[in-house]
């Protein structure tokens, strides 16, 4: 069951010290790698040569290992898409680089602070067909995430059903998505975003180039390619917050809130018997 069917919206806080997984292109023909976690790098070493900081020098007076920063370089160097960037990393960056963590992982102010919410207006399929026509999304949302940074005004949450992209993706994950075009889909050859078709189904999937300039493929990593489709509309992702996080999340609200219960009946124990004035709670 994914973690979104709930009849009522939901909302999950992403705590501080989560991971968050930052969608990075594939090697382009000419052997660069481009996506999000080359631009939280590339705001990194902006900032460490305005503080006049080495990477090792930066990641130990943070306190983490000397090869924190290098270690991403690495991975984006080699194509590598399965390690995310951890907040928890970035908020340790983020002072001595003189900065935010919402600015290292966003580029959004710099010396802005606090935590964003993103309204989640739908289901996407890595598997599942998903219907659009036939989903009933209230006004504020079928579900909410809240983000420990800022994140850009037009970004939308979609709850992803299905595993044909695992290990990418698993079902019950929640990817955060532009709304409105940011690059031609030509530009996001190659990419994992999200897309509608002119069917009108919503998918999560690799695209690629179809058989004619206004047709695309979608590949799955372990399912049939979807061929030549027209698409109304492509999502590049933003960023993915993990199933297996957000049920962590739920179970420590669930916790919590049962310990509020049990505290309240606790205290309001026999004041039935009590005259009105002397009912108290603390």
């Amino acid at each position: 069951m994914s973690n979104f069917d709930h009849g009522a919206a939901s909302s999950v806080k992403l705590p501080i010290l989560s991971t968050v997984f930052l969608p990075n292109a594939h090697m382009a023909n000419f052997g660069k790698n481009t996506g999000m976690l080359e631009d939280v790098l590339r705001r990194i070493n902006e900032r460490l040569e305005i503080v006049g900081l080495s990477e090792s020098g930066a990641a130990k007076r943070a306190g983490l290992s000397a090869d924190a920063i290098r270690n991403m370089r690495r991975d984006v160097e080699r194509g590598n898409t399965e390690r995310g960037a951890s907040i928890r990393t970035l908020s340790k960056l983020a002072p001595i680089l003189e900065t935010t963590a919402e600015y290292l992982l966003s580029g959004i102010g710099e010396g802005e602070t606090g935590w964003s919410t993103v309204k989640g207006v739908g289901y996407i399929g890595a598997g599942a067909q998903i219907e659009p026509d036939f989903e009933q999304v209230p006004p504020e949302g079928l579900f909410t995430v809240d983000v420990p940074f800022a994140v850009p005004d037009d970004i939308i949450a979609l709850g992803v059903k299905g595993d044909s992209m695992m290990p990418r993706y698993d079902d019950g994950d929640v990817v955060l998505v532009y709304k409105e075009a940011q690059r031609a889909p030509e530009s996001l050859l190659g990419e994992e975003v999200a897309v509608r078709t002119s069917s009108g189904h919503r998918y999560l999937k690799r695209l690629m180039r179809g058989a004619s300039r206004r047709h695309f493929n979608l590949e799955s990593w372990n399912a049939r390619t979807i061929e030549d489709v027209e698409l109304e509309w492509v999502g590049e992702i933003y960023l993915t917050v993990r199933a297996g996080q957000i049920r962590r999340i739920e179970a420590k609200e669930r916790a919590a809130a049962s310990r509020r219960r049990a505290k309240i009946e606790a205290e309001t124990a026999g004041m039935d018997e009590l005259p009105l004035e002397d009912r108290k709670v603390s």
